[in-house]
């Protein structure tokens, strides 16, 4: 898909999470181009740089870029006995009340509660110590 992002973020590969539009883009003539595809909360990456620049004035710079993105595939710790390559399975985060150094991989951004995935890798069986005690992997998610 294509969407705008601001020219001095433009890097082929570069990942962000859309966390929402500003108030100035509901009456901008770009939004169906540069929002209205993107879906609040998500992981994206992009793909390829389009030769096409905007004025903008939410972002810095003043100009956007055309960028072809897609979903991101995202890493995560999940339960041990769900993992298997090529499978689908549905993400739930764990239940787990401690912010530990691996937080961010049992509550990834871009995935949501509930979402589809199929596991793309399994990169094995976490070593560190769980709080929780939680038998985890650490995977490489596509959100279907």
């Amino acid at each position: 898909m294509i969407t705008l992002i601001g020219k001095n973020l433009a890097k082929k590969n570069m990942s962000f999470v859309f966390q929402g539009s500003a108030e100035e883009c509901e009456s901008c003539r770009f939004k169906a181009t540069c929002i209205d595809s993107l879906e609040e909360g998500r992981k994206y990456v992009i793909k390829n740089i389009k030769d096409i620049e905007q004025k903008c004035n939410v972002h810095d710079g003043g100009l956007v870029q055309a960028v072809e993105v897609e979903q991101a595939d995202i890493e995560a710790f999940i339960d041990s006995k769900k993992v298997f390559e090529g499978s689908t399975t549905i993400y739930n985060a764990p239940n787990c009340d401690i912010h530990c150094v691996f937080h961010d991989l049992c509550f990834p951004e871009g995935l949501l509660a509930k979402d589809k995935c199929t596991i793309v890798k399994d990169l094995g069986k976490h070593n560190g110590a769980c709080g929780k005690d939680f038998s985890l992997s650490k995977v490489i998610l596509h959100i279907e």
